[in-house]
């Protein structure tokens, strides 16, 4: 009978062992579960300082505001690529800046224009080249793009208006100051560069 006793005690304190062990087992994973998830919340959250007091911003999730960014980062590309002026020191600066946001595709479209002697032909005729985006298509899953747009040239003798679209993909690259959206576009192409008008200008 005391033996059934003793025997009685310890499986009873084994089974309050495990359960002690179990029950900080499950405190541990739930504070662990939600101490993450408090991260994860915490980095969504923007603050700026109004003074030494800081305010939340904004808090949104970054997947949410991608395809703004898409029209963002193919808007920013084709008007540093398109929008020029008579200034070879400003052309190059464009084309350079343009160059950081596209893959080998933009580099062969610039070099082609050099070759036929497009960016000299600004120079000369004094053109200022001006882009207006009209939309931007795009296709999230396959990251494809296509845009349109519309390109004034303006020289001192008239005034073109070119129909402009063209199409390409959007991968994924780190962020940096040259490139603030984290996107390259490849596969790059021109669909259409065709004249609307052509208004003479009086130079009398």
């Amino acid at each position: 009978m005391l033996i059934k006793s003793i025997e009685s005690k310890i499986r009873l304190a084994t089974y309050v062992a495990l359960g002690s062990i179990l029950c900080s087992l499950f405190i541990s994973g739930f504070a662990l579960f939600f101490a993450y998830r408090q991260v994860v919340s915490a980095r969504k959250s923007v603050y700026i300082l109004a003074g030494n007091v800081p305010i939340l911003a904004r808090q949104t999730d970054m997947q949410m505001n991608r395809p703004a960014e898409f029209r963002a980062h193919v808007d920013l590309f084709h008007s540093f690529f398109f929008s020029l002026t008579p200034d070879d020191k400003y052309i190059q600066y464009q084309m350079k800046k343009a160059m950081y946001l596209i893959d080998e595709s933009g580099v062969q479209q610039m070099l082609n224009l050099k070759e036929k002697g497009y960016f000299n032909s600004i120079l000369s005729s004094s053109s200022v080249l001006t882009l207006e985006t009209d939309s931007i298509v795009l296709d999230i899953p396959r990251k494809y793009f296509r845009f349109y747009g519309k390109l004034k040239i303006d020289r001192r003798s008239a005034t073109l208006l070119r129909s402009l679209v063209t199409e390409g993909y959007l991968k994924d690259i780190p962020r940096s100051d040259n490139n603030p959206h984290g996107l390259l576009i490849t596969g790059w192409k021109t669909l259409e560069n065709k004249d609307l008008e052509n208004v003479q200008k009086n130079t009398l």
